[in-house]
């Protein structure tokens, strides 16, 4: 029998979850668009010297977005400090949320020397069970402060339109309440910067989801309920952000002491990325380039290490010790599926096609919680032929191009790791 991943993810997180003996942060947080904790004390030192500064600005889509907050920021705090000679550390990847985070947290962002991350990961991790959320943004923490205890941290809480009506009575939704038992945990200030999204929808005087030009005299949030036009949504973000720093501005803080111990021991700090080289492969493996394919060539931002396998039956093996496993790969529409066996069980069916499948895009599978032992992982490409016109069908889309679609080819770039490669 061969297991979907959907299935097998959903059991064994669940079974997972029921074995940690710490309490579920599942305790919804009354809504402040600012709560500033601790404040930014190195930041503000260094802006106020005139010292340089990074900042790094990790996230999903909304992060990633061409003219969204992120830029718009950007500009703000270059125009606010311009002695400082600000520089941005953009490290958004749409459609990942902070369990992928997590690992790519060390080569993506603390290579760079970051003196402010800015975190940004509650509208792709709405949904998710509330444990998952927290080991991770944990993790997160503990990484950033183990790696350099003076790199100030600041959630940032981004919203979809199905998270408004909590917001609207006065609540954020789970993912940002149980960043928040973090953020708490740590003192580290977070900014909602939706709440006036909300304040504006509930007067009438902004609609969610529409054509700018189709609602005169209001404010249209986005095109989609999720992703913000940067005229509107992501300059009310901006602006709750600029409102938030000058709270920042005045708050009192002291240099961060020694880092406290965690609040779930079994938090994600560990988590690492390791280049697929390190697996072990059937020959018709290959290693891509952007000179040499034109996949490796649009996502040159993303992998600076590339493995493809066109035909089905080629295999990767990976012996590891640990606790948790996973692939930094490809979805696109020349994928096709992954078959995976942990420790020879069934193995389980990780399709790498899906309803946004019209372009190619870094993505990632992250197996459930394992033992802390050994294990050998085993993906091996499937022959199976999806049926990716019936896919695209859930979001409207039809394959204009039979050819582009055809291929089988899974990619891999990264392995994902808490524990070691043996």
């Amino acid at each position: 029998m061969v297991k979907t991943a959907s299935f097998y993810t959903l059991l064994l997180t669940l079974l997972g979850i029921a074995c940690v003996s710490v309490a579920q942060p599942d305790t919804l947080v009354r809504a402040q668009e600012c709560r500033p904790r601790s404040g930014l004390p190195y930041f503000f030192q260094k802006v106020r010297t005139g010292q340089p500064v990074k900042i790094a600005y990790l996230g999903g889509s909304i992060t990633e977005a061409g003219g969204g907050w992120r830029e718009q920021s950007l500009k703000w705090f270059q125009q606010q400090y311009p002695k400082s000679g600000i520089e941005q550390i953009a490290a958004g990847i749409g459609g990942t949320g902070s369990d992928l985070g997590v690992f790519r947290l060390k080569d993506q962002v603390l290579a760079y020397k970051p003196d402010l991350v800015f975190v940004e990961f509650a509208v792709n991790d709405n949904g998710k069970k509330p444990m998952p959320i927290a080991v991770a943004m944990e993790g997160i923490v503990r990484q950033i402060w183990r790696a350099n205890p003076q790199t100030d941290i600041c959630f940032v809480y981004t919203l979809s339109a199905t998270m408004a009506p909590t917001l609207a009575k006065g609540y954020f939704p789970l993912s940002a309440s149980v960043m928040e038992t973090i953020a708490g945990h740590y003192e580290i200030p977070s900014i909602h910067m939706g709440l006036e999204v909300v304040q504006l929808a509930e007067k009438g005087e902004l609609v969610f989801s529409g054509k700018p030009d189709e609602y005169p005299g209001k404010l249209v949030f986005s095109a989609d309920n999720v992703h913000p036009y940067p005229q509107t949504g992501h300059r009310l973000y901006t602006e709750a952000l600029i409102r938030s720093f000058g709270v920042l501005d005045k708050t009192a803080t002291k240099p961060r002491g020694q880092l406290k111990g965690p609040l779930y021991p079994n938090n994600w700090e560990n988590a690492q990325m390791v280049s697929a080289e390190r697996a072990t492969r059937s020959p018709g493996w290959q290693v891509i380039t952007p000179a040499t394919d034109s996949v490796a060539r649009k996502l040159s931002n993303r992998f600076t290490f590339l493995l493809k396998a066109a035909n089905p039956g080629e295999q990767l093996k990976v012996r590891f010790r640990g606790t948790h496993f996973g692939i930094y790969d490809v979805m696109g529409p020349g994928c096709g599926q992954y078959r995976v066996v942990v420790d020879g069980q069934e193995p389980i069916l990780f399709p790498r096609f899906d309803s946004f499948c019209t372009y190619y895009r870094s993505n990632y599978i992250l197996l459930p919680p394992l033992p802390d032992s050994v294990h050998t992982i085993e993906l091996t490409v499937d022959s199976q032929t999806l049926d990716k016109a019936a896919i695209l069908k859930q979001r409207n889309q039809v394959i204009s191009d039979p050819a582009q679609y055809a291929p089988k080819n899974c990619y891999v770039g990264q392995l994902l790791i808490i524990g070691e490669v043996l």
